[in-house]
């Protein structure tokens, strides 16, 4: 996947200085992460359905660190 035009984004409740992030990219049909500290390490790819129910799962606190 052609990943080239993608508009990265870190979150606006980062704590993390410098690089030290997740980067998150809108697909038309996907969600793609990537480590801020590598950009070109390659990026994981999530369907839209399973990006909602994980960011529900951390919202209800159901995922620990």
């Amino acid at each position: 996947m052609d990943l080239s035009r993608a508009e990265w984004r870190k979150s606006r409740r980062s704590q993390g200085t410098g690089n030290d992030c997740v980067e998150v990219a809108d697909l038309s049909d996907a969600i793609a992460v990537r480590d801020s500290k590598n950009p070109d390490g390659g990026a994981l790819v999530i369907s839209r359905s399973s990006w909602s129910g994980f960011m529900n799962d951390i919202k209800a606190g159901k995922l620990s660190p």
